[in-house]
């Protein structure tokens, strides 16, 4: 009878010290670009090289011509590689890259640039076990001699990526956030694209918010409401927000300026199918926070980060705890990760194997 032999080992970049992981800048090995001229995108090559070479002109620095993406990659228990839902990042990033008139990559070269640099990196994806994973990050710029406010005559798409541990310290442990007098992004404006001027405009508020101490309240970043009425939650920091009712219904805000989030997307599906929890997307009106008894930011840079409480002016809202994540939440955490790193069984094509 023929066996199949275990995956070998895994070559382990050397001096990163796994259990202090956090969400910073550490080069790895190699990148991929590609460069779209004339009409099409080239075939991409992977380059050592970190240092992207542009002309002083490109409508990526004067006109923000430019969008990206963020997905991880985990390391299993029996040494294989999940990335996770890359099709769905791949889908969004068309739609940022139509929002600002870029040309769209498409799902096959997305996902092989991806698989690329996974592979050209893979010594630096963390053991199984550490809580971390491999960060990737597409982008799109737009390149090349201009200086009017037109689209760019050339392109650059990229991915590179950075061994990363949890976005917030503490893993699953509640965090409060302060309500902002700041908008996010217009009400018809580029909310809904994953475009960089979107985080900018959020630097200033979410220092503020990180400054800020009330009552003995620290607060992790800004929570942001609707930018038309200012009366509904719309993102928290730059993650998705979520919520569970007092009748046990998992609610996620709706809103053309909102970022559609892969990791709420799959939350709602979770909710639905593991946790047999009726899930919608609606108004989620600042006022009425105590019909919630668990409330949660989500995306890929956080997974899911419990809040413990909202400040909002003079009053402020715990909802399960300011310690303990809920118990909902617990449970979507464990389905969710237990499936990124291959210990839950997934969706049909939610992990592409590397």
């Amino acid at each position: 009878m023929t066996q199949t032999a275990p995956k070998a080992a895994p070559d382990i970049a050397p001096d990163i010290d796994w259990a202090t992981l956090g969400f910073s800048y550490i080069r790895t090995d190699l990148r991929y670009l590609s460069h779209w001229k004339d009409g099409a995108w080239d075939a991409g090559t992977l380059t050592e090289d970190n240092v992207l070479h542009i002309a002083e002109g490109s409508t990526a620095i004067h006109y923000g011509q430019q969008c990206f993406e963020g997905l991880k990659a985990y390391r299993c228990k029996d040494g294989t590689v999940n990335v996770f839902r890359p099709d769905q990042n791949a889908a969004r990033m068309r739609r940022s890259c139509r929002r600002v008139l870029m040309p769209e990559i498409s799902d096959e070269q997305f996902i092989d640039a991806v698989t690329q640099v996974v592979r050209a990196n893979e010594r630096f994806i963390p053991p199984y076990g550490t809580g971390g994973s491999l960060y990737l990050r597409p982008f799109v710029i737009g390149v090349g001699d201009n200086i009017g406010v037109r689209t760019a005559p050339e392109f650059i798409f990229g991915v590179f990526c950075v061994p990363v541990g949890p976005y917030f310290k503490g893993g699953l442990t509640p965090q409060n956030f302060l309500v902002s007098g700041y908008d996010r992004a217009a009400p018809h404006g580029t909310g809904a694209a994953k475009v960089g001027g979107n985080y900018a405009a959020s630097l200033m508020p979410g220092q503020q918010a990180k400054d800020t101490v009330i009552d003995g309240h620290h607060f992790a970043d800004a929570l942001y409401l609707d930018p038309e009425t200012h009366t509904k939650i719309e993102e928290v920091g730059a993650a998705n927000f979520f919520a569970v009712t007092r009748d046990g219904r998992f609610v996620t805000p709706k809103s053309p300026s909102i970022l559609e989030s892969i990791t709420k997307y799959s939350l709602l599906w979770l909710a639905e199918h593991r946790l047999n929890m009726l899930v919608e997307e609606g108004d989620v009106f600042i006022d009425a926070l105590d019909g919630y008894t668990e409330a949660g930011a989500c995306g890929t840079a956080a997974v899911i980060t419990p809040i413990g409480g909202i400040q909002n002016g003079d009053t402020f809202h715990v909802f399960h705890s300011e310690t303990e994540a809920g118990p909902v939440t617990r449970r979507l955490y464990d389905e969710l990760v237990g499936i990124q790193y291959g210990d839950v069984t997934a969706p049909d094509g939610w992990i592409v194997k590397v």
